[in-house]
């Protein structure tokens, strides 16, 4: 993936950087793949917000992806490489031999007319979908289960890569791209190589609208919120937040202070947590 840069024609393109989409070869999704997506905007099933900043953004249609690659020991062949609005990560359009049609997470380097395959003993190769117990150790993976059969949910975002570092008694122990290194089940399923569009992290949004397009509506400090808006605001002039640490509209810490529950009950599997 490439990024192109714009010289500062106008404010908006100022420091403006977008993808390049030269691995894209097709435009038009896969219809039988398609479906409508009403986006709740951050409202619940009474219209009231709870979740502050979301709204507005371009029409989308959702992208049925195949997260639990359960099509074993069926090759499919990879047809073409698209863009989907609803994730930064780029999406593979594969026929399988039987004739089924499935969208799954773009590897970084899997090519057209390259043919992947779902099993328990296949090749180590990208693009590739097998358990983890019949992985070699030092196996880059993404699109990892959490749980046997409840298909991929770990590390799906562009970009990113787990890494298989031991295998003891029924776990695997994987390190995520967090950092954390937490165990698995062996029997759960995970998918070679990296997530492709490796670069998205390096774009710049360059102008307000842009995320507007994306369905992000505008963010506002607290410090200079009302002191009935926020508890870091009121004042007279530019105050201070007038506490020992920040907290959230509601009053709960924030800015580093760890939310995890206590009693959670995957604390036990998690060997490193996250920084």
């Amino acid at each position: 993936m490439g990024i192109r840069f714009y010289r500062a024609y106008t404010p908006g393109t100022r420091n403006r950087s977008v993808s390049e989409f030269d691995e894209i070869n097709k435009k038009k999704p896969e219809k039988s793949l398609i479906s409508s997506f009403h986006r709740a905007k951050g409202r619940n099933n009474r219209g009231i917000i709870t979740s502050r900043h979301r709204g507005g953004g371009h029409k989308r249609l959702y992208r049925k992806i195949d997260y639990q690659r359960n099509k074993i020991g069926i090759s499919g062949k990879v047809v073409a490489i698209e863009y989907d609005p609803n994730r930064n990560a780029r999406i593979v359009l594969v026929h399988y031999k039987d004739g089924d049609k499935k969208y799954i997470l773009y590897p970084r380097g899997l090519k057209i007319g390259d043919i992947i395959i779902s099993g328990i003993n296949v090749p180590i190769l990208v693009g590739n979908c097998l358990p983890l117990q019949k992985m070699p150790l030092g196996t880059e993976i993404h699109n990892i289960e959490i749980q046997p059969g409840s298909g991929g949910q770990f590390v799906r975002a562009a970009g990113t890569v787990a890494q298989l570092i031991a295998k003891e008694g029924k776990f695997a122990t994987i390190r995520l791209p967090s950092g954390e290194v937490r165990l698995i089940s062996k029997n759960c399923w995970a998918t070679i190589g990296q997530v492709g569009n490796i670069d998205r992290n390096n774009l710049t949004i360059g102008k307000a609208g842009r995320n507007r397009w994306l369905g992000k509506r505008p963010k506002v400090r607290g410090v200079v919120m009302n002191p009935v808006d926020h508890p870091h605001g009121g004042g007279e002039g530019r105050a201070p937040i007038g506490r020992c640490h920040p907290v959230t509209p509601w009053g709960k810490p924030t800015l580093g202070y760890r939310t995890r529950k206590i009693k959670k009950y995957s604390n036990i599997l998690i060997i490193r947590r996250r920084k």
